[in-house]
């Protein structure tokens, strides 16, 4: 069993910053990647960034030059620094984890809240 804990959602202003977290636990014996993804009212989920277990990133085109996802591997956690946020960010954020041993399967984190708002 894979737990997916993900912190550090909030209100911003537009030009603001945040920084999210996801932490993996549990049955993980080798990480493909790990990543970000959002749903924002109305929409379906889309794909914000990736990271390989060998530090190979993948950004949409809307976030690039504003978000930067990182990792620490020993801590099995990732995380999304966001800046210059905009309106268009808000979202339900939701941490994602594949794994070697397991292909075609995704693991969910429960979603933290993204709001850009003056």
């Amino acid at each position: 069993q894979v737990q997916l804990v993900e912190s550090g959602g909030g209100l911003v202003q537009p030009g603001g910053s945040l920084r999210l977290s996801c932490a993996a636990s549990g049955s993980i014996f080798s990480i493909y990647t790990m990543g970000w993804y959002r749903q924002a009212p109305g929409k379906q989920r889309e794909l914000v960034a990736t990271i390989t277990s060998g530090g190979i990133t993948n950004y949409r085109d809307s976030v690039k030059g504003r978000f930067t996802i990182s990792k620490d591997n020993a801590k099995n956690t990732v995380y999304l620094q966001m800046n210059s946020l905009k309106p268009d960010d808000t979202a339900v954020y939701y941490c994602n984890l594949k794994l070697f041993n397991r292909p075609g399967v995704d693991y969910w984190g429960q979603g933290t809240q993204v709001t850009v708002s003056s």
